[in-house]
C-alpha cells in the first residue's frame, strides 16, 4: 500500500458530540479505501499530539472549521505544510469556511474526496508571531462569524456595519496607521471604522472603511502592517490582542488541501452566506 493510502484520521471531539452518525459514515468510507489509524483526542493538547505523531501518514481531520484552523496552525508551526497536504471531512456546527474552500458537503462525498481527490495549494496570511489566517482578518475584532458565514460576505458586512455595532474611539472609529507594501493607506490623523484583509491569488486584499462618511479604500499587497493604540483583531474565529503593531505577509500556496479533482474554491462566496 502506497503512502498516499495510509491515513491518520483525527476525529475532533466536537464532531463526535454533534453528529456521531456522520463521523461513523466517514470512518466507514475511509477505512474501506485505505489503511487508517484512528485518533480520538479529548481536547486541544491531545489533538496536537496526534498530529505531531502522524509519521508518514496523511493527516485527515474530521471536524468543523475550528478543527481545520487548529490543524493548519499546528502543521504550519511544524513547518510541514509546505510539502504535505491536509484533508478534511467537515462535521460539526460551523463548516461554511471548509465548503467555501471547496470541500464537499456530506460525509460520504467529503470522505471520497480524501481518497480520490487532488491537492490544491492555497494561500495563508502569516504574522510576525507565526500566527496564521486561512480566511479573513478583521479589525476591530468584532463578533466572530464562528466559521458559519463565508469570508467575502464577512468582508462586506464588516465594511458596512462594524462602524455601527462596535464601540470605537471617538465618533468614527480607531486611529490606526495602515500600510500596504509600505504605502500608507490611512494614518493616525484619520479615524478608521474597520479594516479587513484576506489572501487571494497570492496577494492580500485590503479594505479600509473610514470613520464617518467616505468610500472604502482598497489595495492589494504582499504585506500589510497595522499600528496604533492598543487594538484587537479577529483572525478567522480567534480574537487576539491587544497589540500596538502587527504585520501580515502573504504566503502564496503555503498549504495544501485535498479536494475533488477539478474542484476550485468558490469564486463568489456571498451566495452561501444566505443560509448562514
Amino acid at each position: 500500500m502506497s503512502a498516499h493510502d495510509q491515513l491518520l484520521v483525527v476525529i475532533d471531539p466536537v464532531a463526535r458530540r454533534s453528529d456521531g452518525e456522520s463521523v461513523r459514515i466517514a470512518k466507514d468510507v475511509l477505512c474501506g479505501g485505505s489503511s487508517v489509524k484512528i485518533c480520538l483526542p479529548e481536547g486541544p493538547e491531545e489533538f496536537a499530539r496526534a498530529l505531531a505523531r502522524r509519521g508518514s501518514r496523511r493527516p485527515v481531520v474530521v471536524g468543523d472549521d475550528r478543527a481545520l484552523l487548529r490543524a493548519v496552525a499546528l502543521l504550519h508551526r511544524d513547518r510541514w505544510l509546505g510539502d504535505g497536504a491536509l484533508a478534511l471531512v467537515p462535521v460539526g456546527p460551523a463548516v461554511e469556511l471548509a465548503h467555501s474552500l471547496g470541500v464537499p458537503r456530506g460525509a460520504v462525498a467529503a470522505a471520497r474526496a480524501v481518497l480520490d481527490g487532488a491537492v490544491r495549494r492555497l494561500d495563508l496570511l502569516v504574522d510576525e508571531s507565526d500566527g496564521v489566517v486561512v480566511g479573513d482578518l478583521a479589525i476591530p475584532a468584532g463578533p466572530s462569524p464562528g466559521g458559519a458565514r463565508p469570508v467575502r460576505a464577512v468582508l462586506r458586512l464588516l465594511a458596512r456595519s462594524l462602524v455601527r455595532s462596535v464601540p470605537a474611539v471617538g465618533a468614527g472609529g480607531h486611529r490606526l496607521r495602515i500600510e500596504a507594501d509600505g504605502v500608507v493607506l490611512s494614518d493616525r490623523d484619520r479615524e478608521v471604522a474597520a479594516v479587513t484583509v484576506r489572501a487571494v491569488d497570492g496577494r492580500a486584499e485590503v479594505v479600509v472603511q473610514p470613520g464617518g462618511a467616505g468610500e472604502p479604500l482598497t489595495a492589494k499587497a504582499l504585506t500589510v502592517t497595522v499600528s496604533g493604540p492598543d487594538f484587537r483583531y479577529r483572525a478567522d474565529t480567534t480574537i487576539t490582542g491587544p497589540v500596538r503593531t502587527r504585520t501580515w505577509t502573504v504566503r502564496a500556496g503555503a498549504w495544501g488541501l485535498t479536494l475533488p479533482p477539478g474542484r476550485e474554491p468558490e469564486a463568489d462566496l456571498s451566495a452561501a452566506g444566505a443560509g448562514a
